[in-house]
Formats: structure tokens, C-alpha cells, sequence
């Protein structure tokens, strides 16, 4: 079964770079195939990772309503819908990516939602892990994609609106009943040390073991000119820290 590690937290504390990072780590730790999935509309996870994402779960949208056309003599509209997905996935070294993509035309998420759990629920087998970019805030979780999880990483600016949207991600996880083996909070670009009035935060909701990632140059700048954040030099400072967290919170317990 796979070992299933979903990153969120408020739109633009760089969760998208932490969810790639993390893909860096257990690719240098050679336990591949990995299954990276941008459940972000917003697509980002693709060009982080150094690839484009050119097929999405959003485009077979329709493939989820009641329309069954299309569906070729003899195969169930799971097996449709599945296969649908596998194809889109993106191949890469090391490394599979399923985006979600926006849904054609108006209205919501759910059905293409749906299908992409679906999907997952047969896909994670094939993978040792899973790195799940969520949409900003509590998105997925109020839907259900995510749903049992071995690792939940939050992350955070060091703002206390950033804090905020994590305390209420861990509320809802609570009523939704979310199976959640382990959780990490990261503090994303810190310059000296994470204020104190965000700990306070994170402690009223029992959010006290925190990992501080700190401002730093090469990421600002791959981020600028579009060159992907996996490509990272060995001993960034950024990259350092998050090999630090999955060894001890994944690679050292998976191993054991």
C-alpha cells in the first residue's frame, strides 16, 4: 500500500515548492515510482517538477455525470473512467504526475473530484508513495479526495492568517473524520525566526512542533525565470531541511 503525504495550507506560502521538494527527496532516496498529483486547479505542481502537464482530470469531467457516450461496448463506466485517468498520466523519470486541472465550462469541482479519488484509489497501489499538492485551504478535504493519510503537511507563511487556515484545515480534517497518522507544520520563508504570535496560534491548537524553512535566493529566483524547484542544488538550505522531515517522519519509518 502506498504511503500517502498531502501538502496544503493558505494560497501562496508555497506549498506547491515544499510538495516538490518532498518529490526530490524520495527520488534522490531512489523509492520509485512516485505518484505526484496536482489536485490544485491552479496548475503549478507540473512545472515545479520540471515537466508539463498536457492532459488533466478536469478535461474528462464530463466522463463522471450521468452522460455514459463514449463508453465502448462491453466496459463498465468505472473501468471508462479509469482508464480515462491512466491515460492521463504524466510519465517521467522516476515519477508519475496526475493533474486535476480545471473542469470544462461552469460549475464545480465535485464530479471531476470524484473521479480523481476514485482514480487514486486504484493508482496509490502501484506506488510506494504519494505526493498529493492539495488546492489552497480545505478544499479537498471537505470534498473527500483526501481521505486517509499517512502524513499531512501543513504550511504556512510566517503570518498569522497563514496560521489561521492551518488550524482550521486540522478542525475540518476533525469532523470529517479523517484518518491522519501524522502531521508536520512548516513555516515557509522565514527570515530569523517564525513570530511569536503565529506559535501562539499553532500551540492554542496543539500545532507545536514546527519546521522553519528560510527565505532563500535560489528558490526566489527559479520561481522568477520558471526553472523547476526539483533541480535544486544539493546543500540548498531549503532542500536540506525537507530531507531532514521525510527522513525522519517517512523514509525512516516506511524503512522499519
Amino acid at each position: 500500500m502506498s504511503y500517502t503525504i498531502a501538502v496544503t495550507g493558505k494560497g501562496g506560502v508555497g506549498k506547491t515548492a515544499v510538495g516538490a521538494l518532498i518529490v526530490r527527496v524520495l527520488l534522490d532516496a531512489q523509492v520509485t515510482p512516485i505518484l505526484a498529483v496536482d489536485a490544485d486547479p491552479n496548475l503549478n505542481l507540473d512545472a515545479a517538477l520540471g515537466v508539463q502537464a498536457l492532459d488533466t482530470v478536469g478535461e474528462i469531467r464530463e466522463l463522471a455525470t450521468a452522460d455514459h457516450e463514449g463508453i465502448p461496448a462491453g466496459m463498465s463506466t468505472s473501468e471508462y473512467f479509469d482508464y480515462q485517468v491512466r491515460m492521463a498520466l504524466l510519465e517521467a523519470h522516476g515519477f508519475d504526475l496526475l493533474a486535476m486541472g480545471r473542469p470544462e465550462g461552469p460549475g464545480c469541482y465535485c464530479a471531476a473530484n470524484h473521479v480523481l479519488r476514485l482514480a487514486m484509489d486504484r493508482l496509490t497501489e502501484s506506488y510506494p508513495y504519494t505526493v498529493l499538492d492539495c488546492e489552497a485551504g480545505m478544499e479537498h478535504l471537505s470534498r473527500r479526495t483526501t481521505r486517509d493519510l499517512d502524513l499531512l503537511v501543513l504550511v504556512t507563511d510566517p503570518t498569522v492568517r497563514g496560521a489561521q487556515t492551518l488550524v482550521r484545515v486540522v478542525e475540518l480534517a476533525a469532523e470529517l473524520e479523517t484518518q491522519v497518522k501524522d502531521t508536520q507544520v512548516i513555516v515557509n520563508r522565514v527570515r530569523g525566526k517564525t513570530p511569536d504570535p503565529v506559535l501562539a496560534v499553532l500551540a492554542q491548537a496543539g500545532l507545536e512542533h514546527v519546521v522553519e524553512l528560510p527565505e532563500d535566493d535560489e528558490i526566489t529566483q527559479r520561481d522568477a525565470v520558471g526553472e523547476p524547484l526539483v533541480e535544486l542544488r544539493d546543500g540548498n538550505p531549503v532542500l536540506t531541511a525537507v530531507r531532514r522531515l521525510v527522513d525522519e517522519k517517512t523514509l525512516s519509518r516506511t524503512a522499519a
